[in-house]
């Protein structure tokens, strides 16, 4: 990756290959579900179509990208349907995450469309049905991600001890990380090791670290190619967190599918806040004491975003970014796996650390 790239990249071929594939598994195997539960009773039609839909919604499909890379560059098949089983178990399990995210963050808004709670919030007030419709919606949503998470663990399938017990950590890692993420939240923390924590376990190593591993697992060469992609993973990781973190401050709705500072009303903690509490002043301070409340304004979101910019929290995380790519490029010159995959898997850390979505 070189230090000089600073502007938003377009989605590489070699991320639209994988998707393709990955979506295509994906919604044949839950079309014959929604076939099989439909015959049982109609309604459960509608949370697995709600799911489906979900997925073919959008999304970057990154999990399972970097981990059918890892498994070329590691020596598998290029057509092994095993690696996009696993894939579409990442994504799958990606679905679980962000459904039950949105619940969490009360967020109302996915990929440009209601969250799935919303969608069922929604459905309770045009159907006039009893009871509370929050409850009804977040209830909804929670057994639909639980499906995702399951489903999950069906495309996976039966795997070695050890590609196994990869997955296993990533799952434990997401749930920490999130964890971590609630709490950071509500104690309005701005501890900067608390939040390069958070970045590392709630997203990094899922998105990145984990999937490399479970690539080169799946071609039985885990135990070679643990610490080069480590090496590769781990910086990449928190680079792709880190502009995520940009991008949820101050993206483009339109772009990001999201309300822009919908992460400062969350009160997330972010290397990004937790940098410009550093270094604010008195007002500043005082302004920046309003992240996580509900019911922010736009000029006081606009205000915090001034904040950040004049303290150089935000030129500061595009430092670190541009650091940590280059350090992740560097370890994945080194490691010993195909040249094609090594090509992809620079694209792909051009893609997450300069992408503008």
């Amino acid at each position: 990756m070189d230090s000089d790239v600073a502007s938003p990249l377009p989605v590489p071929k070699i991320l639209a290959e994988v998707r393709i594939s990955v979506e295509v598994r994906i919604e044949e195997f839950l079309q014959r579900e929604i076939v099989r539960w439909r015959k049982i009773d109609s309604d459960l039609e509608i949370p697995l179509t709600a799911l489906r839909d979900f997925v073919a919604s959008g999304g970057k499909r990154l999990r399972p990208a970097f981990c059918y890379w890892s498994f070329v560059g590691a020596g598998g098949d290029p057509d092994d349907l095993a690696v996009i089983d696993v894939g579409a178990s990442l994504e799958m399990l990606h679905t679980f995450a962000l459904i039950h995210d949105d619940v969490m963050d009360g967020s109302d808004r996915r990929r440009s469309q209601p969250s799935i709670h919303a969608r069922f919030i929604q459905s309770h007030a045009d159907n006039d049905w009893k009871s509370e419709g929050r409850r009804f919606g977040e209830g909804a949503a929670i057994l639909i991600g639980d499906l995702a998470l399951i489903y999950a663990d069906m495309l996976f399938d039966e795997r070695d001890k050890i590609t196994r017990s990869i997955y296993d950590e990533l799952r434990i890692e997401l749930c920490v990380g999130q964890y971590l993420d609630l709490t950071g939240a509500v104690e309005s923390s701005v501890d900067p090791i608390k939040a390069a924590r958070i970045e590392e376990y709630k997203s990094g190593k899922y998105t990145v670290e984990r999937p490399l591993h479970l690539g080169a697992a799946l071609a039985n060469r885990f135990d070679d190619l643990n610490e080069p992609l480590s090496a590769v993973g781990l910086p990449l990781g928190a680079a792709f967190q880190l502009r995520d973190d940009l991008l949820g401050v101050f993206g483009s709705a339109a772009t990001t599918g999201k309300p822009v500072g919908d992460d400062l009303r969350e009160g997330k903690l972010t290397p990004l806040v937790a940098m410009a509490a550093a270094r604010a002043d008195a007002g500043g301070l005082k302004i920046l004491n309003r992240i996580g409340q509900r019911n922010l304004e736009a000029e006081e979101i606009l205000l915090i975003q001034d904040i950040l910019v004049s303290t150089g929290a935000t030129v500061a995380v595009e430092t670190e970014i541009k650091r940590l790519a280059k350090q992740a490029m560097t370890a994945l010159a080194e490691a010993p796996i195909l040249a094609s995959a090594r090509e992809a898997l620079r694209e792909l850390g051009n893609y997450v650390a300069w992408r503008d979505h």
